[in-house]
């Protein structure tokens, strides 16, 4: 055989190793992961300040009446920051029979309160679902 039937022509062919295109591999891989790690921290953090603004508990309840419960609402917050939490009751037979958002001032960093939570039928539950700062 002729060695220039074996060779492939000049110019044709790429002249990068098999070195040079795992390099390659490796450097958009570590972008990749730095990228990635980057965004998985940017959303932790942005749900962490997000989450601790305004946090509650309900801590006791009593069903005053078949039409009416007493909670104790508790809200640790920020300085300044005012909102609303949202509490729902629900009877024996596990349907919802009363919730309200009920308002949170601004003043002060924590904020706890006696409230009545009016409702269809006598309440066996007082749950908070959550509270939202006003923007």
């Amino acid at each position: 055989m002729d060695a220039r039937t074996t060779t492939p022509p000049e110019g044709r062919y790429s002249r990068r190793t098999d070195r040079e295109a795992d390099r390659r591999l490796r450097i958009a891989a570590v972008v990749c992961g730095a990228l990635f790690l980057g965004l998985i921290g940017w959303l932790g953090t942005s749900y962490l300040l997000r989450e601790t603004t305004m946090n509650g508990t309900v801590p006791t309840f009593e069903a005053v009446s078949d039409h009416e419960l007493q909670l104790q609402l508790s809200v640790s917050k920020r300085e300044g920051t005012g909102g609303r939490c949202t509490v729902r009751s629900q009877g024996e037979d596990g349907a919802v029979v009363g919730q309200h958002d009920f308002p949170v001032p601004a003043e002060g960093d924590a904020y706890t309160e006696v409230v009545t939570l009016r409702t269809t039928a006598r309440g066996t539950t007082a749950e908070l679902l959550g509270c939202t700062p006003d923007r």
